[in-house]
């Protein structure tokens, strides 16, 4: 506890010296023992592993085990029957099956990289340097070097690399709100403090993170890495665990409901197959038992979407993509539809929907009102009243000469801020009337200013002042609360109009600063103390300021809560400056709207605080743990809650949302690491961005869904018809032959169906969906009548399959044509149903050529399946055959009738429900 104790004890236990610092090997040493000063985060999952973890979906372990029943019956097949043609077919197929199962871990293994490339070229960009003071000289050196005991010096807009303990300060104010939560820079000082002393209130304390916004100051440091107080949090997040997002719920209950059928209809095919030969035959065998296995791993490819994995691995890779292309980088694929589903969006304040550029926007002096244009940093806007500025000179000087703050240009002509915020946003309206400090200070005005001493900010006195040289006059300028100003002022200051003046901008959410002055002697300039002097202080008016809301985030506001998304502000500010900027954003309708603050909800049990939380959209005085809480009640009434932060305080919070949203400039990085969406633009818009992308991402995956496994119930249903109806030989084609091969059920999967998923991905919604509610994340995703289209489809188009397999089978074709008619068949059911998938209502509700790369995906899945039918080496591979040009006529527009007839009676049937 090195605040208790005085900085000479602190530089003695550290072994250190403030007039040498440590030697260049003692600070080697040091490192090499306790670490570098790094937050550790948990190794990253290593490429291997996750290619492995890849074969324990459930999918995967059924066309795993499809691979086994293949290389057994190849093998048999080789062995027992020397029938190389049937072995070779089974050795492809696992091959094939194969090939299937490493692209899917390979487009797993790709996505990782990919976003932890991204991520480390956004960590590059918050590399710092620190000055450290070694072997008697200032060095810069990489922060995470440092070690304790080391001597550094901050100035003016410098990051705070370690924990430290200052020994000396001049002006120094240090920005805590990462850890804090409170948006004020804290004095700093060099004293020792009481033992029981609160984080918050330990100034002569420095924290890893933080940020200096005036003055300058040496410390030593005390403490890096996981030992700061920025690790200690950062520590936390390993009690977190991650939950499973929406998309990875409903795809495991699918999956695992698909697993079941497919073992079933396997199980099923097996047992049929093997009474089936022992009726017909009277005997049974291996060999005969090794025929049934053509038809049973084959019904086990049909039964499950085998392209599933890598359908959705691409679908939510555009998705990303998209995202970025809006600023939005996603680091888990699964996460891009979670913000889909999203029902509550739990933000911070300031920065995200702030500006966090505290900016005067109004000031009363001389008895007149002003009104300040503009927002930010830019000192561009007018001043209204213009023909009464000059009565308001005195204010304005005295408010940028009691100040140390600054604003300049940087090479890309953005103005960027040193200093104090408050004082930052004083000397911009200095700017906006044509004044500017280092003017006044430089004789270039009518009057020359000298500044003498400065007595600065002290939150004990809650003021600062300066005594200058006016000319031939001497003044104390002095500016802070506005009741402290009160309390000191001369007689004739008239209180009750600063009063109501101070209740007014109160109203108004606005942070209020006194300014006044009082004219002194020479004597007193230079002699009198400063209790002496902040006496007796002549008002000269008020300054209005506030963290000015985003433009674009009230329009963004509005569309989430059209989406039936609600809006929740979560801030340490005080609850009327909450509320107002509530209000002006439209997350609440009225500044009387309740507001819940941190007090109230620690005198809340965790069963209070869940009957409250669905009504309350404002809390302020928050902390981490409260903000945790809020996240946690919410999850309990089954909402789906993304959660906004840019301080290592919101990393638990953000860890424990569904999806934790972190602001990619202001951010620190255990927040980055703890989300799932970074912001790369800390805008508020990106998130309404982002989630209606994840709404369109599952849309598609729906579609997807819906062609999928209309596919899949017709190769099931084409098959299992042939097996259980086929009881006798027909023409050349025998009652054992399946109605397709294994590998043709592949080709179907793995081509002519997944590469139209794949163009479904970049369809746009069909209709404005963020004038819809969020999904229900409980429902399945075969609800809403979803089911009943797919078995209708399904059982259409493998009716068409077998009986186009039945009829080239009487017409005396031989197995391989038979085969091919049902295979073709087959691809082109499924292609014009694609363009029926991706409509929620019919196939004439949207335009076929509204997506170019659905068309495009269409053309060569047709021609590439023509292709194999022609290609001598797909002959021989796949079992398939050349056919008649009045054949492949057929195959190609046939399938389409029954589809063409189906949609047809639901349109009329939509139509007639319309009317009435």
């Amino acid at each position: 506890m090195f605040y208790n104790q005085t900085k000479d004890t602190v530089l003695k236990e550290l072994k250190s010296s403030r007039h040498t610092g440590l030697t260049n090997k003692e600070a080697r040493l040091r490192l090499e023992k306790q670490g570098p000063n790094e937050i550790q985060k948990d190794p990253p999952t290593p490429i291997w592993k996750i290619f492995i973890h890849s074969f324990k979906e459930p999918l995967v372990i059924i066309l795993l085990l499809a691979i086994l029943l293949s290389v057994i019956s190849g093998v048999y097949d080789l062995s027992s029957n020397g029938d190389l043609k049937h072995a070779m077919s089974s050795f492809y197929e696992a091959i094939a099956i194969l090939i299937l199962i490493l692209i899917n871990s390979g487009l797993s293994v790709w996505q990782t990289v990919s976003a932890r490339k991204s991520l480390d070229s956004l960590k590059k960009m918050n590399d710092h340097q620190v000055s450290v003071f070694r072997d008697g000289d200032w060095e810069k050196i990489s922060a995470n070097l440092l070690v304790p005991g080391d001597i550094i010096g901050v100035k003016m807009g410098d990051f705070i690399e370690a924990d430290v303990r200052w020994f000396k300060v001049s002006e120094l104010q240090v920005l805590e709100s990462h850890l804090t939560g409170e948006s004020d820079p804290i004095n700093k000082t060099i004293e020792a403090l009481s033992e029981d002393t609160d984080l918050g209130d330990r100034t002569n304390m420095g924290y890893s993170g933080s940020t200096v916004t005036n003055g300058n100051g040496y410390a030593v440091v005390v403490a890096t890495g996981m030992d700061t107080e920025l690790g200690k949090i950062a520590g936390l997040l390993n009690d977190t665990p991650d939950s499973k997002t929406p998309i990875e719920k409903t795809v495991n209950e699918l999956t695992r409901k698909l697993m079941y059928v497919a073992g079933g209809v396997v199980l099923f095919t097996l047992v049929t197959g093997s009474l089936k030969i022992w009726l017909t035959t009277g005997t049974f065998s291996f060999t005969s038992f090794t025929a049934i296995l053509s038809t049973a791993i084959a019904l086990a490819v049909a039964a499950i979407p085998d392209a599933l994995p890598a359908v959705l691995s691409i679908v939510l890779t555009i998705g990303a993509t998209v995202l970025t292309k809006s600023k939005g980088l996603i680091k888990s694929l699964n996460s891009v539809e979670t913000l889909g589903s999203t029902t509550f969006i739990a933000s911070d304040k300031t920065g995200t929907l702030t500006k966090n550029e505290m900016t005067v926007t109004r000031f009363f002096a001389n008895g007149v009102d002003f009104e300040v244009e503009g927002r930010g940093y830019d000192p561009l806007g007018d001043i209204t009243l213009k023909t009464e500025v000059d009565s308001a000179r005195q204010f304005i000087i005295a408010s940028i000469l009691n100040n140390e703050a600054n604003v300049s240009k940087n090479p890309n002509g953005k103005y960027v801020p040193f200093g104090n915020p408050t004082d930052v946003a004083l000397v911009v309206l200095g700017l906006k009337a044509g004044l500017e400090r280092q003017d006044l200070l430089n004789r270039k005005a009518e009057v020359d200013y000298d500044i003498l001493k400065v007595f600065p900010f002290d939150s004990t006195r809650k003021m600062m002042s300066v005594v200058i040289k006016s000319g031939t006059e001497f003044k104390i300028l002095a500016k802070g609360a506005p009741d402290v100003l009160l309390n000191k002022s001369a007689t004739g200051t008239d209180r009750d109009l600063f009063e109501e003046k101070i209740t007014e901008f109160a109203q108004d959410a606005l942070r209020t600063l006194a300014v006044g002055e009082r004219v002194i002697t020479e004597e007193q300039a230079l002699n009198a103390p400063m209790e002496e002097l902040e006496q007796n202080i002549m008002l000269l008016g008020l300054a209005g300021i506030i963290d000015p809301p985003r433009e674009e985030v009230r329009q963004s506001v509005e569309k989430l809560h059209n989406a039936d998304i609600n809006v929740v502000m979560i801030t340490g500010d005080h609850a009327k400056t909450a509320a107002a900027i509530a209000t002006k954003l439209g997350i609440i309708s009225n500044d009387g709207a309740q507001v819940m603050e941190g007090k109230q909800i620690d005198k809340l049990t965790d069963d209070e605080l869940f009957n409250k939380v669905e009504d309350i959209r404002v809390y302020a005085r928050v902390s981490p743990e409260h903000k945790q809480r809020i996240v946690n009640q919410l999850q309990r009434h089954g909402e789906v809650v993304a959660m906004t932060g840019d301080g290592v305080n919101d990393a638990p919070a953000l860890r424990a949302a569904d999806i934790g949203v972190a602001m990619g400039i202001n951010g620190t990085d255990v927040t980055k690491d703890s989300a799932d969406l970074i912001l790369l633009d800390d805008k508020f818009t990106t998130i309404e961005h982002s989630v209606e992308a994840g709404r369109t991402i599952f849309t598609n995956i729906k579609n997807f869904m819906r062609h999928e496994l209309t596919t899949n119930v017709a190769e099931v249903l084409s098959l299992m018809l042939g097996l259980l109806f086929i009881t006798h030989d027909i023409g050349n084609v025998s009652s054992n032959t399946p109605t397709l091969t294994a590998l043709m059920v592949l080709w179907v999967n793995m081509i002519s169906d997944a590469l139209p998923s794949f163009a479904l991905g970049y369809d746009v919604p069909e209709s404005d969906i963020m004038s819809e509610p969020p999904r229900d994340t409980h429902k399945s995703i075969l609800a809403d009548g979803m089911l009943r289209r797919i078995i209708v489809r399904g059982i259409t188009m493998g009716a068409v399959v077998f009986v186009a397999f039945i009829l080239a089978a009487k017409s005396g074709m031989r197995v391989e044509e038979a085969q091919t008619v049902a295979f073709l068949t087959l691809v082109f059911g499924q292609l014009w149903n694609v363009f029926d998938a991706r409509s929620s209502k019919t196939l004439f509700h949207r335009s076929p050529f509204s997506n170019p790369k659905l068309i495009m995906a269409v053309t060569f899945s047709a021609l590439s399946s023509i292709l194999v039918t022609i290609a001598p080496f797909f002959n021989e591979v796949m079992g398939t055959a050349r056919l008649n040009g009045k054949l492949y006529l057929a195959v190609i527009f046939l399938p389409a009738v029954p589809l063409f007839m189906i949609s047809g009676i639901k349109a009329l049937l939509l139509k007639k429900n319309r009317i009435k």
